[in-house]
């Protein structure tokens, strides 16, 4: 188990004596002992990069600790797995300057790669992560080396393979899949995902039940997407924030309450973990957002059995077989404005085509608040609409 750094830690390594007017790539030639890393590098296409003004903080593998990887290290530097060894070589690379006295005062650093490094000592040696540090300070123009004796490796799995891997997330999964978001949380990122465990998705009853249907689509879409932060937001970044922004738009807020860190009113009981993609906070409980404004009042929808025309069709890649023009009835101010309109396209409610049956469905008030999400084409561009939607009692 590692221990804390602290800015008064003393580490028993001499800095290597190196003059430090050249780059982190010739400083690197000129001390010997990195002819493979450098060979990678350059099949990563990252010489130029580490030449460049920087600075960069490098923990730099040795010779020898790339021997251990055995016929693995051939494996890397063909040029089809070159993805990997990029990710494989900045997750070696920290933004910024850090001495080692910088690096005792700190328990991690992020890395060109997205992910964190963890910092700490055992037995009176610097780790980085699971990487002993032999030497430091190697000064570079443009930065600084530490030497270390073995390769480290980042998380290669996407957000949606670390859920699946950790055996609790399964109803996640499921929902994730069927409000269309597990296509997204595979794709580059990065997010910050609050992931529900089973045990939180069954304490919605028959809650959950009525989500998954394809009908509450819409609504699952929202639910799950209030649990997703853009960008990479650990633990201790996310407190200092007290507040982020979610795909769903309405912000989550953390708190320490009792020593326990909260999301909302839900415990966060595991932290950081690492995705390829992003970062997962395990939690609790369900998250619910808040509910949506209505857009001006109740909308009721009516509609025609009018088609879009084949040149709209052409130019949107409508099907025009499962799209309505539609006629929009609002009632209170700024109808025309905020409600669908006459003749407004209408190609999706709650994200299945728009057929005669849904659109009637969406005349009456649905569950969780009555709103359905429309998407629809208005002034030539698609849009969503987001509407509280009832039945005209008139």
């Amino acid at each position: 188990m590692l221990l804390t750094l602290t800015a008064s830690t003393a580490l028993a390594l001499t800095p290597l004596s190196i003059d430090g007017s050249h780059t982190i790539v010739d400083t690197a030639k000129r001390a010997g002992g990195f002819e493979t890393l450098l060979a990678a590098v350059d099949t990563a296409g990252l010489t130029e990069t580490l030449m460049g003004t920087g600075p960069f903080t490098v923990f730099a593998p040795n010779d020898a600790a790339f021997a251990e990887l055995g016929h693995t290290v051939n494996d890397l530097l063909k040029p089809e797995n070159r993805g990997l060894l990029t990710d494989i070589l900045t997750y070696h690379v920290v933004p910024g300057e850090f001495q080692a006295a910088d690096v005792l005062r700190r328990n991690n650093l992020g890395t060109v790669n997205g992910q964190r490094l963890n910092l700490g000592l055992l037995e009176g040696d610097l780790y980085v992560q699971n990487a002993q540090v032999i030497a430091t300070d190697v000064d570079a123009s443009n930065g600084v080396i530490h030497v270390i004796d073995s390769v480290m490796q980042p998380t290669t799995d996407n957000i949606v393979e670390v859920a699946a891997g950790a055996g609790q997330f399964e109803l996640l999964l499921t929902a994730a899949q069927a409000a269309g978001l597990a296509e997204s949380l595979v794709g580059e990122g990065p997010y910050t995902v609050l992931a529900p465990t089973d045990e939180a998705f069954r304490a919605l009853g028959s809650q959950l039940d009525d989500l998954l249907k394809p009908e509450n689509r819409g609504t699952l879409r929202r639910i799950l997407s209030y649990h997703v932060i853009p960008g990479r937001a650990y633990a201790d970044q996310a407190l200092a924030l007290n507040q982020a922004e979610t795909l769903a738009g309405p912000r989550a807020s953390f708190r320490l309450d009792t020593g326990r860190l909260k999301v909302n009113d839900a415990r966060i009981v595991s932290t950081d973990i690492e995705a390829s993609n992003g970062v997962v906070h395990v939690i609790n409980k369900v998250l619910l957002p808040p509910p949506p404004a209505p857009v001006n009042g109740r909308l009721l929808i009516g509609y025609t059995d009018e088609l879009p025309s084949a040149a709209l069709a052409a130019q949107f890649g409508i099907d025009r077989n499962n799209s309505r023009v539609i006629t929009g009835i609002t009632r209170g101010t700024n109808a025309e404005r905020d409600g669908l309109r006459k003749f407004d396209i209408l190609l999706t409610v709650d994200g299945a085509p728009a057929t005669n049956d849904n659109v009637d469905r969406a005349k009456r008030t649905v569950g969780f608040g009555g709103y359905v999400e429309f998407e629809l084409i208005r002034d030539g561009q698609r849009q969503k609409l987001l509407v509280q939607v009832g039945v005209d009692k008139h």
